[in-house]
């Protein structure tokens, strides 16, 4: 693929100073650069690459004022990460979009359809009574069960898993080895001990634009759905259970759980192996750091947590100072303790 520093800056909605012409065919790290490659700064910390970098084009603020001539062409926008971003996702786009057609061996049940410009893998299953969308991608060895709906331009990378029922929405990303709509972890206590299976008969419902990281399980509903929110992003190896509902725009870390019920709020921000027990409630815009136990419900937005069990995230950091200073504080207070014992004696 080949496009003009035009081409690219009218994708951004950017301005041009320099080559408009130039051709450019690869991405690169500003430091990286090389003919033909198109780059960005928006750390300052990597400004003296600016004057070096043999790329041919260079994504900038137009708020920056060169300090020197710059060899690349410069395509000037408001924000330079975003707009990278965006170049990275039509790029990328583009690149999934290369496949189309249906590889055998492979199946597609008979009262399924399918939209336009699909791509579907070797070894690749789809059930029964599924509707797939336009432009979607299922790689080799994915697994979709029956009665299943997948929205247009959705990715379902190899060895995914979603089991029958399932709502994927637009734009959805699903990385190797997701499980979507396995059971619920719901057993009841017996007399005898045992436990007894309790059926999971809802579903998973992923709404527009959700992204989940590799090997990451989202268990269906025992009663109704698990509802993952538009625009969530969900890393690697994370366990949703069954009927919990994450508001749109959150994002969580790797190798966090989130117990039965529980419901997240909207953009939330959630760092890496924390783990939610079951039946509370996260209000919007909550900050949970990483390696948190949340116990109970947060109800004010905005909040910012740490700590297991968590609580308020700068009195959380006050208490890790005094946490450290414990062995001090012991040795003073032994030393005081006995000092007070000599006065007795003494009197």
């Amino acid at each position: 693929m080949e496009f003009t520093v035009q081409q690219i800056a009218s994708i951004l909605g950017g301005k041009i100073i320099g080559n408009a012409s130039a051709k450019i065919h690869t991405l690169s790290k500003i430091e990286e650069g090389i003919p033909g490659s198109i780059s960005f700064l928006s750390n300052p910390k990597y400004e003296p690459y600016l004057y070096t970098t043999q790329a041919s084009a260079i994504i900038i603020s137009d708020q920056y004022t060169p300090k020197r001539e710059i060899g690349a062409a410069l395509i000037l926008v408001k924000d330079p990460y975003t707009a990278f971003t965006v170049l990275l996702n039509e790029y990328n786009r583009l690149l999934n979009n290369s496949k189309t057609g249906i590889e055998q061996p492979s199946f597609i049940g008979s009262s399924s359809t399918v939209g336009e410009n699909i791509y579907v893998g070797a070894f690749a299953y789809v059930g029964h009574n599924c509707t797939i969308g336009k432009h979607v991608r299922i790689y080799p060895q994915a697994y979709i069960g029956d009665n299943v709906q997948i929205g247009d331009y959705t990715v379902v990378h190899p060895g995914v898993k979603i089991y029958s029922g399932s709502i994927i929405g637009n734009n959805c990303i699903l990385h190797a080895g997701v499980v979507i709509g396995s059971d619920g972890f719901g057993f009841a206590p017996q007399p005898d001990g045992s436990y007894k299976p309790i059926p999971q008969v809802g579903n998973v419902i992923l709404q527009d634009n959700v992204s989940i990281g590799a090997n990451t399980v989202i268990d269906c509903a025992t009663l109704g759905s698990t509802i993952i929110g538009e625009g969530v992003k969900l890393d690697n190896l994370i366990q949703i259970a069954h009927n919990v509902e994450i508001g749109k725009n959150t994002v969580i870390a790797a190798q966090t759980g989130v117990s039965g019920s529980t419901k997240i709020g909207e953009n939330c921000v959630v760092g890496g192996q924390v783990g939610f027990v079951g039946h509370i409630r996260i209000a919007d815009k909550t900050s949970v750091g990483a390696q948190s136990g949340i116990g109970k419900s947060i109800t004010k937005p905005g909040t910012a947590v740490q700590g297991s069990p968590a609580f308020d995230y700068k009195e959380n950091l006050k208490s890790q100072v005094i946490f450290r200073k414990l062995p001090l504080l012991l040795k003073k207070l032994d030393d005081l303790e006995e000092k007070i014992l000599n006065l007795s004696d003494k009197t």
